[in-house]
This record gives C-alpha cells, sequence and structure tokens, in this order.
C-alpha cells in the first residue's frame, strides 16, 4: 500500500490497518480527543496521547520538544482546542486577550503540531493529518463566540494549504467539521442551557434526528487516515447528521 507515487506507508496487518504505525493525538483528556486515541489503538496504533495538562501545545519550543521525545510520527490528529471557557461577549466589548486564547487554543497549536510533525514525516514520505474544526468553522457558533468561529474557518483554510503544500512529499492532510457532540462539561453545559425545548428544536433540524457522540466522529478519523485512504486530502468532512447538508 502506499501514500502516493514512491512513498511506502509502514507495513501493516489484515485487520489491524495501522499497525506499526506511531500517532499523534492531542487533546486527549475527555470527549472526542480521547474516542478518536482509543480508535486509532484499537485499529492497532502506538497512540500517544497529550493535552493541555502535558504541554503547552501553543507554545512552539514546548511543542517541539515533546515532539522530539515521541520520534517519528506518522498520524497527527489535531483536537486540542475549543472556547477556553468563554461564552458571547458582543463584539464590540470583546477583549484582545479573550480573542488571543480562542486562536491559540485552536489554531496555534494545530500549526505547532503539524510544523513539528512533518519534520519526521517528510524525510520518510508518508504521514496522515487530520484537522477537528467545527461546524461553526463552515456556518456561525451557536455559542457566539466570534474567535471560536473564525479560529474554526481558519484550520479549514490551513488544511486545504496544506494539502496542497505536503501531498507531493506523501503527506494528506484533511479536516473533519463535526456538528452538536456531548463530549465533555462545556458541551454538557451548553445542551443543558437550551431547556427542553431548545434541545427539540436543536434535534429538529439534524436530518437523522440525534445529537452526535465521540465515536461518530472517531469513525471519520479512522477513514481519513487509513494508509488505502492516499487519493484523499484537502476535504473537509462534516460529521454532523446531516445539520448542515453542502
Amino acid at each position: 500500500m502506499s501514500g502516493g507515487a514512491g512513498h511506502a506507508a509502514p507495513a501493516g496487518r489484515p485487520g489491524s490497518p495501522l499497525a506499526g504505525q506511531v500517532a499523534v493525538v492531542t487533546g486527549t483528556a475527555q470527549g472526542i480527543g480521547a474516542a478518536i486515541a482509543d480508535r486509532l489503538a484499537a485499529d492497532g496504533a502506538s497512540v500517544h496521547r497529550v493535552d493541555r495538562e502535558d504541554v503547552d501545545l501553543s507554545d512552539s519550543s514546548a511543542t517541539e520538544a515533546w515532539f522530539r521525545s515521541v520520534g517519528d510520527v506518522d498520524v497527527l490528529v489535531n483536537v486540542a482546542g475549543g472556547l477556553v471557557g468563554q461564552t458571547h461577549t458582543p463584539i464590540d466589548e470583546l477583549s484582545d486577550r479573550a480573542w488571543d486564547d480562542v486562536f491559540a487554543a485552536n489554531l496555534l497549536t494545530t500549526r505547532n503540531c503539524t510544523r513539528a510533525a512533518v519534520r519526521s514525516m517528510k524525510p520518510r514520505g508518508y504521514g496522515r493529518i487530520v484537522v477537528i474544526a467545527s461546524g461553526a468553522g463552515r456556518s456561525v457558533s451557536l455559542t457566539g463566540v466570534q474567535a471560536y468561529t473564525a479560529s474554526k474557518a481558519a484550520q479549514i483554510g490551513f488544511t486545504r494549504q496544506m494539502a496542497h503544500e505536503l501531498g507531493p512529499v506523501g503527506i494528506t492532510v484533511n479536516c473533519i467539521a463535526p456538528g452538536f457532540v456531548l463530549s465533555n462539561p462545556t458541551t454538557q453545559a451548553q445542551w443543558d442551557s437550551y431547556g427542553p425545548d431548545g434541545q427539540a428544536a436543536l434535534v429538529e433540524r439534524i436530518a437523522v434526528r440525534r445529537t452526535g457522540t465521540p465515536a461518530d466522529i472517531a469513525r471519520g478519523v479512522a477513514f481519513f487516515v487509513d494508509p488505502e485512504a492516499g487519493w484523499v486530502s484537502g476535504q473537509t468532512l462534516s460529521i454532523d447528521g446531516g445539520h448542515s447538508l453542502f
């Protein structure tokens, strides 16, 4: 199997598509990141999990040092990010710090981890990178946090540009834009704030009539990182139950 002309994928075995591969998944303390790490491990990868309690991935030097300690990486899934505890603030009252904190959590972590992982992928001519953005990056955020929507849209643009740049060296880069997933205390609090009527209205706008689970997102990642998905790159896949029909 190959990741592109002349780019050999790490050897696997039937039933374990990622056997022999090393994966890094960020943002694994809970929810989507934890589910993705579990799925890749079940598919045979040796998975390194990292969260903000382990290292500040928005810090370039700290990120580079952590990746050096891991060694060669075949698969990177950028999950780290989020709202960093913020709720909607009118734009005319929004501070620079609040904006910058959200961009650091979402976009800087993605840039730093991608750059570090590519240093080991490029010489070996193989790699799979997945960015977990959000449906907010393709539309608007239900939270109303402007920097969240903007940073998630930036992740989608970054995915396209990296796919264009890294494709010739055997590295694919794809993105997933999840819909509403009950995955952590933040999303649970958001769900609870809608009340029964608001919850019913949200579900009514989803074609399959349910909210998402972390496992739903992990299945999409498993497809993108499969060694046989070498001709799929630069794509943004909405996994949202049909909420946003593009």
